[in-house]
């Protein structure tokens, strides 16, 4: 996958547009709908340009791609119309950056290279399962209980292991999550708005290709162009080895390693969630096939630390 070509010949801009438009219903824009079938899901491009106020050429030459500088206010105008929310308002005004750039740079391989000082404080939040990302979701390194905690995916190669891909393609993910739609949505929605920035990105075109030949799913996620995930919060799992169990998470950007996040689970302690927590620790720390393979830090020079 390159940068996505939509029918049309459309750009990211365009795409998001789309996406966006045929998820509204005219009632919520405040517009009456007369009679007769709406063959057009949505409201329809002329409605969303008069509620922007401007021209419908001009807006059908957005959503097309053949216009790719809409100014500030213009942005602004179809955020209001679309009822975008802000990390939504914030994704438009990104897309509309990067439409305008006539010749983008090409994207920087990303690093899965992680720090000393990571793996130590990935340690020290034992028995709390923590995990570090890449910004495609790549695991790049686990305490005992983090990699536990996904089960199964300990049974993957190193390279393989992948949320996004674990959560769509492994067998084990569906029954591990009580809400498994809520979790894959999350997914689809941080590689969608990476994918409006990055398009080009070798990582995320591998992933999101693999991912729309194996999983119908992820294909009908990826189209409804959802950008908001959810950074913290609370999960439910059933997990095969310890039951049940509820627990808080929270998502942390790593500074100077770029779309690094550490993610890390946590219980009261005295609590049976703590008690199935301390006893996936133990169950983690007990050798899998694959841990005779390199991780990122033994493939890559050790970053130096800020």
């Amino acid at each position: 996958m390159t940068r996505e070509q939509p029918a049309g010949g459309g750009t990211e801009l365009g795409s998001f547009l789309r996406a966006r438009r045929v998820r509204i219903a005219p009632a919520e824009a405040g517009l009456t709908v007369g009679p007769g079938l709406r063959r057009t899901p949505g409201l329809r491009r002329e409605e969303v340009a008069t509620l922007a106020g401007i021209s419908i050429d001009y807006y059908n030459r957005l959503e097309r791609g053949k216009e790719t500088r809409p100014s500030p206010s213009v942005v602004d105008a179809l955020a209001l119309a679309l009822r975008l929310e802000e990390d939504e308002h914030e994704h438009l005004r990104n897309l509309a950056v990067l439409a305008a750039r006539t010749a983008p740079e090409p994207p920087a391989p990303p690093s899965r290279t992680i720090r000393p000082g990571v793996k130590v404080l990935l340690e020290s939040l034992r028995p709390n399962p923590a995990h570090v990302v890449s910004r495609t979701n790549d695991l790049l390194a686990a305490n005992p209980g983090g990699l536990r905690l996904l089960a199964g995916i300990e049974e993957w190669p190193v390279r393989q292991r992948n949320i996004a891909r674990y959560v769509f393609l492994h067998p084990a993910a569906r029954d591990l999550f009580h809400d498994w739609a809520t979790q894959v949505r999350g997914c689809v929605a941080r590689l969608r708005a990476l994918a409006g920035t990055d398009p080009d990105a070798p990582d995320l075109t591998r992933l999101v290709g693999e991912l729309l030949l194996k999983s119908p799913e992820f294909a009908r996620l990826w189209e409804r162009y959802d950008i908001k995930g959810n950074p913290y919060g609370r999960k439910t799992f059933h997990h095969p080895e310890v039951g049940d169990l509820t627990l808080g998470y929270q998502t942390m950007e790593l500074e100077d390693t770029p779309g690094h996040r550490l993610i890390t689970y946590y219980a009261e302690p005295g609590t049976a969630d703590y008690d199935a927590l301390v006893l996936l620790d133990m169950l983690g720390a007990q050798p899998t096939p694959h841990d005779h393979e390199p991780t990122s830090s033994e493939e890559e020079p050790t970053s130096s630390s800020t």
